[in-house]
């Protein structure tokens, strides 16, 4: 029956006891049933229902975490079944709901929609695992948990989930007597909020910091890189820096980071998901992710991998910020052409033998690359050791379809001795958030970055002179249709950082300026 996570049914000397958790099935919660029959036999305690290792270990965790607690373990033949029986369980998360079955095998337990999720230490004390964030997160997703039993130390990261209530436990004890009491147990709810500063615009929470400890007033000249940089932030788009060594491109790159626009309590959220799923424990602070493989990383780790469960990559780490590659001609050719994926469809897919999975990749993509193997093509005092076909071999590492997918081009100078810093992280950020209310203002929910098809006559609304501009544009340059949406984008972010409502001709210029030459 719906809704209950209890059954007790007695024949033949069979009790079966049921309490619901659930495993990860890639980045996906599953939820599971965890059954229980007592019957008279020979002693002996097994779990079926293909549970991977950490869960058969789980029986002496459990037993010793009953008889430390002043349980006496039933001599019965206890047989443990995870339903669905053809779904890999794996997860320490499972301790906890076959401790109390076991410990309440003789009692008849009330009815509640309840899930029930901890690891057990072999004292009895519930802990908290890896794996019990992105879970309870996932099935609230779903809309699949209205109240969880958790760890009382996970509490300091499950308290920022949104419509779950929690019912903390420290102990196995304590989770005993809050689920063998008649009336409902009182819970927690998620107080969702977050460090740094905070905005509200039509109803919904947005967050970010001030801070800024790579800021855009280290970077001396290079105002058109630095222009393309602004655009790149205030629309997440894609950008492709190109320049002699040492002219400020990884310097820009990482700068960009600080002034990107606030994040939503969901992407926060999704952002803390992801980095449990790679072992580390988020702070939950709203500073975009920045990952910056180096180019000889393999595609496992790039794209993630694994022989029978899938690993979480750089591309997914990257979720919701920004993806930099250095040097960008020197990553391997499948990299780059896998690349075109995430960047297109926003995920990656990874298939296995034994597992398929899809992960959450929304990233911004900056790159940096010379402009020959030596480096030195553009420079001025330096001489270029690289023949014409060292140079067309170098570049033709990159293919015209994964480069229609970056929006802006920059060609960067050599530094002078009379550049001098212009903009600051701050003032870039200020114009950042200011085009960021401006675009939520007309409706827009997704960057222009992000801007579908669809919604560019919605959205990008062009006056008749910009109009007739793009439409000269397309025959004297032969745009593909990519490019013209890629051009209409840009053009629609530098109008929101001028606060115009509909795109004129020199907003429609500038984003003209930055398209690729072949």
């Amino acid at each position: 029956m719906q809704g209950e996570n209890t059954l007790i049914r007695e024949k033949d000397e069979i009790r079966i006891n049921t309490l619901r958790s659930a495993t990860l099935d890639g980045v996906t919660a599953r939820e599971v049933e965890v059954e229980a029959t007592f019957t008279k036999g020979l002693p002996g305690f097994s779990i079926v229902g293909l549970a991977a290792n950490d869960i058969q270990e789980a029986r002496e965790r459990v037993k010793a975490a009953l008889l430390t607690n002043g349980f006496v373990f039933p001599p019965l033949k206890i047989t443990v079944n995870l339903s669905p029986s053809d779904l890999r369980k794996q997860g320490t998360q499972l301790d906890l709901p076959i401790a109390l079955l076991i410990a309440l095998h003789d009692r008849r337990l009330p009815r509640r929609e309840l899930h029930i999720f901890g690891e057990l230490g072999l004292d009895g004390k519930i802990k908290a695992s890896s794996h019990l964030f992105p879970l309870i997160l996932s099935l609230r997703e779903q809309g699949a948990i209205r109240r969880a039993l958790v760890p009382a130390e996970a509490m300091e990261h499950l308290s920022r989930i949104p419509g779950v209530e929690f019912l903390p436990a420290e102990t196995l004890s304590e989770a005993i007597e809050r689920i063998g009491a008649e009336s409902e147990p009182a819970g927690e709810v998620a107080a969702c909020d977050f460090p740094g500063e905070r905005i509200e615009i039509a109803g919904k929470r947005y967050y970010f910091l001030r801070e800024y400890p790579e800021d855009f007033a280290d970077v001396k000249g290079q105002e058109m890189a630095k222009r393309a940089a602004l655009i790149a932030a205030a629309g997440m788009h894609n950008l492709l820096m190109e320049g002699s060594p040492g002219c400020g491109k990884s310097m820009i790159a990482k700068r960009i980071r600080h002034i990107l626009p606030p994040l939503s309590e969901e992407e926060l959220l999704a952002i803390a998901k992801h980095r449990f799923l790679d072992g580390q424990t988020p702070d939950f602070r709203p500073v975009r992710p920045f990952r910056s493989p180096h180019h000889t990383a393999t595609p496992a780790s790039v794209f993630g991998g694994g022989s029978h469960g899938a690993k979480i990559g750089e591309v997914a780490l990257a979720h919701q910020g920004i993806l930099f590659f250095d040097e960008l001609p020197h990553f391997a050719k499948n990299v780059l052409e896998a690349l075109r994926e995430p960047m297109q469809d926003r995920a990656v897919h990874i298939a296995r033998v034994h597992s398929k999975v899809r992960y959450e990749a929304d990233f911004t993509f900056v790159a940096a690359m010379n402009p020959c193997p030596c480096g030195n093509l553009l420079s001025a005092a330096r001489t270029c050791r690289c023949s014409e076909t060292e140079i067309r071999r170098y570049r033709s590492r990159l293919s015209d379809p994964f480069l229609d997918r970056i929006d802006l081009f920059v060609m960067m100078h050599e530094v002078s001795a009379d550049d001098r810093p212009s903009m600051s992280s701050a003032q870039a950020h200020e114009r950042v958030l200011e085009a960021f209310a401006f675009r939520l203002a007309r409706g827009q929910s997704v960057p222009n970055g992000r801007l579908g098809e669809g919604d560019l006559e919605r959205f990008c609304p062009f006056t008749p002179d910009a109009r007739s501009t793009l439409d000269a544009a397309v025959g004297r340059f032969a745009l593909s249709h990519r490019s013209i949406v890629s051009i209409t984008r840009v053009a629609r972010t530098i109008a929101d950082l001028e606060g115009s409502e509909t795109i004129d001709k020199p907003h429609l210029l500038e984003a003209l300026s930055y398209r690729r030459r072949a």
